[in-house]
């Protein structure tokens, strides 16, 4: 099958990085999204987001001709849908997937879908997602054939294939790791496996769509539930009084112990959520599942007690001020280190609650990003480390960000410590 215009429906974290990939395969590819700022800015050559070598390899595939952006979709050979799959408002603590965004790009691409077509679904998605994909797509295109009910012989191709990449290392990622092509039929998987071929350099391995779905799910809770073993562990090591950190060097000595290092929680738009997917279809059966993100869920909620404790201790140790007094500077926003990504950040969350109740100065240091999220962190001041560090009388480490690694013991010796990642254990006063 020749993949002669490719259309990547989405272009933010994911999609944007496969649209400029696949372009500087030499391939023409239309990136289609209804934010027109982001649409803009890519084709202008530049990129709207935070992604090593990302804004090169736009500039390159947009100066050459072979990458452009609209908010319209347009006829193609095949169509990759990368749009985001949060929960859904009114869920609550159901964790219900909202399917919305899958539904209007479908709806969207729909009338320029023609005979020979290929749709893949790369958005992670709750077990049936692709399926239910194909269902819209055939009840606004009655005139084409598709999978469910044509099987080999339907018109349009329908495949699952959910990314697995690392941000911060997206670009490699895509070219390096394996692919899982879950089709519909087996031409399906073939066809898809065709498209990531030009520019995949690990392996296709083909499967069935409900099996894709599942493994990407199934990834993320493994992780979730190796990352709630270290999260509990470091309470439970709280309470007895044990350096966590400490403890978990030694037990990894172990030559099959291998523990993860805890943190403030879980965020990003993978670990935190895919695990609700499989809860949302399996929920008396998958407990340990559900029980890990509870773990993770709750975390950071043990850290803002944490960093009341560290309040209350400085004005213990200083009777003559008040909490109005105390000036606190949280290190990191984003999910993780070294990106500016706040999706479903716990940093994020702490800070917010801090700020909200806290009557004194609250300082935030997150070199990546340049001003604070709209809306959030009312009253925070947006500073660089060295003036959180001057001026702060509490300092929460929430994010290991690599200049935050750097900064030298004398500096944290007249602060009281949080330090939800380790970085600084041996010099905080609460771990």
């Amino acid at each position: 099958m020749d993949f002669n215009t490719i259309s990547v429906i989405g272009l933010g974290y994911i999609g944007l990085p496969t649209a400029a990939v696949i372009a500087s395969r030499r391939k023409k590819v239309v990136g289609v999204d209804i934010n027109q700022h982001a649409v803009d800015t890519i084709n202008k050559g530049e990129i709207h987001i935070v992604e090593p070598e990302l804004d090169m390899i736009v500039h390159a595939a947009v100066k050459e001709g072979y990458l452009r952006a609209t908010t319209s979709p347009e006829s193609a050979d095949a169509f990759l849908i990368a749009v985001p799959t949060p929960f859904k408002a009114e869920s609550g603590d159901n964790h219900v997937p909202d399917l919305s965004y899958i539904e209007a790009a479908s709806k969207a691409i729909a009338p320029v879908l023609e005979r020979g077509n290929l749709v893949i679904l790369e958005s992670t998605s709750p077990v049936g997602a692709t399926e239910r994909m194909a269902a819209c797509l055939a009840e606004a295109r009655p005139d084409l054939s598709f999978p469910q009910t044509h099987g080999e012989e339907s018109d349009i191709r329908i495949a699952h294939c959910p990314e697995r990449v690392l941000p911060g290392h997206v670009i490699r990622e895509l070219v390096e790791n394996d692919r899982l092509i879950g089709g519909m039929t087996e031409k399906c998987s073939k066809a898809a496996t065709g498209l990531y071929k030009i520019f995949v350099q690990g392996e296709c391995i083909a499967t069935t769509a409900r099996t894709a779905e599942m493994a990407k799910l199934t990834e993320n809770s493994f992780r979730d539930v190796n990352i709630a073993f270290a999260n509990e562990l470091s309470i439970i090591c709280d309470k007895l009084d044990i350096n966590v950190w400490e403890l978990i060097r030694l037990a990894n000595r172990h030559p099959r112990v291998n523990i993860l290092q805890p943190g403030p929680g879980v965020g990003g738009h993978c670990i935190a959520v895919d695990p609700w997917f499989i809860v949302s279809e399996t929920p008396d059966e998958a407990r340990l599942i559900r029980t890990a993100r509870e773990v993770n869920d709750g975390k950071p909620q043990w850290v803002i007690d944490k960093v009341n404790e560290a309040v209350g201790k400085f004005l213990s140790a200083n009777p003559d001020k008040t909490a109005k007094d105390v000036t606190i500077a949280c290190f990191g926003l984003a999910f993780k280190a070294d990106i500016d990504d706040l999706r479903e950040s716990p940093a994020l969350k702490i800070a917010e609650a801090i700020v909200a109740v806290h009557p004194g100065q609250f300082l935030v240091v997150e070199p990546n990003i340049k001003v604070l999220p709209e809306g959030k962190l009312v009253g925070a001041r947006l500073v660089d480390h060295p003036n959180a560090l001057e001026a702060a009388d509490v300092i929460v480490l929430l994010v290991d960000h690599r200049p935050f690694k750097a900064i030298l013991a004398d500096k944290l010796d007249q602060t009281y410590l949080v330090d939800s990642r380790g970085v600084w254990e041996s010099y905080a006063r609460f771990k």
